[in-house]
């Protein structure tokens, strides 16, 4: 019985889901630290526009980035106050802004596939393959990737 157990355990990755703009996202839950609703949003003078804002999460500093910034895609402005799924990168706490949170699905990782060639270059950049569930295609976010900071933006 344990071997059964450890074979089903084996290549299994669980994925924290969200919406960003109509297309679904997954991001390794190893990588998430909180889900949480964003408030007192303080904006960031001279900061690029994904750059949503700081704010304080039970006293620490979230930088806030603006998902559908980041993706290329226009303001949401019918819906609700974004939600947040909090990350870290280097010592630094990120609140990735997105329309709805999901579930979390555990997927088999042989089921990740590289991206396909004709997936939004925007989102070619930040993802780190893709799963096909039934009728859609969840995105897999790389945090690393999203959270990289090019040196354009710096100028900009």
């Amino acid at each position: 019985m344990e071997d059964h157990l450890d074979a089903s355990d084996k290549g299994i990755t669980e994925y924290v889901t969200a919406m960003i703009g109509g297309q679904l996202f997954g991001l390794p839950i190893a990588r998430v630290q909180d889900v949480f609703m964003p408030e007192r949003m303080t904006r960031v003078p001279l900061s690029s526009d994904d750059v949503a804002g700081v704010l304080n999460l039970r006293g620490r500093i979230v930088t806030a980035i603006d998902m559908r910034a980041r993706l290329g895609l226009p303001k949401n402005e019918d819906e609700g106050p974004p939600m947040a799924i909090g990350v870290d990168l280097r010592g630094e706490s990120y609140g990735l802004l997105i329309d709805n949170i999901g579930e979390v699905l555990k997927l088999a990782d042989d089921g990740c596939e590289v991206n396909p060639v004709n997936l939004d270059p925007r989102m070619a950049k930040m993802a780190g393959g893709v799963h096909r569930l039934d009728g859609q295609l969840m995105v897999v976010l790389d945090v690393d990737r999203v959270l990289e900071i090019s040196p354009d933006k710096l100028a900009a």
